[in-house]
């Protein structure tokens, strides 16, 4: 590895000299065109979190219903109105008859409790339970529907194009479904909450009713206790949807996120989820190619501005997901004009540069101008007059 980082480096310094980027576009075509481990469920895929990059699917865009993996939408809005500030964790809010009734699991919240939004957002993570989820849904918009809108415009939001929510617990419901992918986007987003890990790696724990009654909860999703690097995710289970999870693990600074819908039991949907993991951590690396602000080396030609040319810099941060034995097969292509024209700006886009792995371009980062030029007046053209003449 080491002498692929010397030779990688090496290549950036050629084309580059020393750099620096900010955002960089990336294709999501999966590494791999087939999954490359047997796995038992209808819906699978493996993605590696920060860079959004699929390392491979089967049949992704099947619509579902996928059971109660529907509350990591749930789970998301509450983390992001608390992050926002428009609820507190110490919220104290009073269990509807509603939300109480709620069947399938449930952490047996009785009508007019008082629970804090700390414990149901606990409740729901941990132990699934469909009554907290209802509680924060109507504590957050005042009704479940109004929730659900919400729900369906933030699904819009992250890109989930096959996606449609009808209630906010994966209780089975007509035209309710989603896809592997768009369950991998919403895990995504979910999975980027500091705050959500409070309660994730919570394996067994209690809720106090204040009435004498406490309810036992244990986490749904074994393999926070049973996976070595596992420490979130989300596992739902109907006849409609078989066993699902969307799970989450980190090594070495990697994180990856399993996708496993429609399971024929409990323990194969954990099966595949494991095999998922234990293949991208084998094969898989991360390796930071860029960050932002880099300067490229040279500069571009300006024509017709006070300056005959302007820096420019990589515009945006770049980490790559590699096979470790394809790691050395990357080529950099660089996309740039032969001059601009005045006046640029500062952060104006010039042009790219191409991250191909075995010839297909699996990442491309923008290149922008590192400061300004502006037009060529009367006093510029006179001192380059007089300059040449001079010297």
């Amino acid at each position: 590895m080491h002498g692929f980082r010397r030779r990688f480096s090496i290549l950036l310094v050629f084309l580059f000299g020393f750099f620096v980027p900010a955002r960089a576009e990336l294709s999501l075509l999966p590494l791999e065109e087939r999954a490359p481990v047997s796995l038992e469920c209808k819906s699978a895929l493996l993605m590696e979190a920060s860079s959004g990059q699929i390392i491979f699917e089967t049949n992704a865009d099947e619509k579902r219903p996928v059971a109660s993996v529907v509350k990591i939408m749930t789970i998301l809005m509450c983390l992001e109105a608390v992050d926002s500030g428009r609820v507190s964790l110490d919220d104290r809010v009073t269990i509807s008859k509603n939300a109480s009734g709620m069947g399938g699991s449930q952490v047996l919240l009785d009508t007019g409790e008082v629970q804090t939004l700390d414990i149901l957002l606990k409740s729901t993570v941990v132990g699934s339970a469909n009554d907290a989820a209802v509680a924060i849904a109507e504590h957050l918009y005042g009704s479940q529907e109004l929730f659900v809108k919400q729900m369906n415009a933030r699904a819009q939001a992250l890109g989930m194009k096959d996606t449609v929510f009808v209630n906010c617990t994966g209780l089975p419901a007509q035209g309710q479904h989603t896809t592997a992918r768009d369950v991998a986007r919403m895990a995504a987003a979910l999975f980027g909450h500091e705050l959500y890990y409070k309660y994730a790696g919570i394996w067994m724990d209690k809720v106090d009713h204040g009435d004498g009654r406490v309810t036992d909860l244990t986490n749904t999703n074994r393999l926070i206790r049973f996976y070595d690097g596992c420490d979130g995710g989300k596992t739902g289970s109907t006849n409609e949807a078989g066993y699902c999870i969307a799970a989450t693990a980190r090594r070495g600074g990697m994180r990856l996120i399993a996708v496993v819908l429609g399971g024929s039991s409990g323990k194969k949907r954990f099966a595949c989820a494991e095999k998922m993991f234990d293949h991208g951590f084998a094969n898989y690396r991360l390796l930071t190619a860029a960050e932002r602000g880099t300067r490229v080396r040279g500069e571009m030609p300006v024509t017709g501005g006070s300056l005959d040319s302007v820096p420019l810099a990589l515009d945006g941060d770049l980490t790559l997901l590699m096979n470790k034995a394809e790691a050395a097969e990357i080529e950099l292509k660089p996309n740039l004009p032969p001059s601009v024209a005045a006046p640029v700006a500062a952060g104006d886009e010039i042009g790219s540069v191409d991250i191909l792995l075995n010839g297909r371009t699996i990442a491309r980062i923008p290149v922008a101008a590192a400061g300004s030029v502006a037009r060529q007046g009367f006093p510029d053209a006179w001192r380059r007059l007089w300059e040449g003449w001079m010297f």
